[in-house]
Parts: C-alpha cells; structure tokens; sequence
C-alpha cells in the first residue's frame, strides 16, 4: 500500500471515528442513529477529499513534517463549514453556525493527531 492510500484509508477512517465520537458525546450511539451518523459522514468526506488535496495535504514532502500539521487545522477552517452545508442542502436543514464551529474544530483536532501518529510511523521506517 502506497503512503497516499495509507493516509486516504487513515483519514477515513479518522473521519468515521470522529463521527462516531461526535454522536457519541450526545448519547446517540445506537443504530437508529446510523442514518444521521452517515448524513454528516458523507459530506464530510467529501469535503475533506476535495479540499485537502488543493491545500496540498496528500503532498509527500509537506505531510512528513510536523511543522505542516497546522495546515490540517487550517484546512477544517473550510472542511466544516462546506461539510455542514452540504449536510444541510442533503437534508434540507439549516446549516447551522455553531455546529460548523464545533464540527470543525473537533475534526482539525482529531486529524491533526491521526497525520501526527502518521508522521511518526512513516519516520520510524525510514
């Protein structure tokens, strides 16, 4: 598995984790959650995979240095709020603002540490 396809798999899988964690902090955990769980997912996804490349997030030289991690921060500052617009137009809801603010923020956080664990583990196999 090439680098680029270990960080597609690691942050979708960040970002599903993430989701989960979300809802989890609500005290919505169980299956009949799934269909809301997937309807923020998604848009995430999606945002994040047309987003990140343009901010050069899957370049090999900028994701080996830490220094760069602030560039995934960054990047949620636009991730979130396409992400809870799409969500919101998906599901004919308002996007609301302080939900983007959250959503951003716990995401910036919690693939900043995934791209930081990603770093370490391709350093220490050099």
């Amino acid at each position: 598995m090439t680098n680029r396809n270990i960080l597609i798999a690691g942050d979708t899988i960040t970002l599903a984790i993430l989701t989960v964690i979300g809802f989890a902090t609500h005290g919505e955990t169980g299956a009949a959650f799934l269909p809301r769980m997937i309807a923020i997912f998604i848009p995430a996804l999606l945002s994040w995979f047309i987003l990140a490349p343009m901010l050069g997030l899957f370049n090999e030289e900028a994701i080996a240095d830490p220094k760069n991690l602030w560039k995934v921060a960054f990047a949620f500052l636009y991730v979130g709020p396409l992400a809870v617009l799409l969500r919101g137009a998906w599901l004919n809801a308002p996007a609301l603002p302080v939900f983007a603010l959250a959503f951003s923020t716990s995401n910036a956080v919690g693939m900043a540490v995934w791209r930081w664990v990603y770093i370490q583990i391709t350093r220490r196999k050099k």
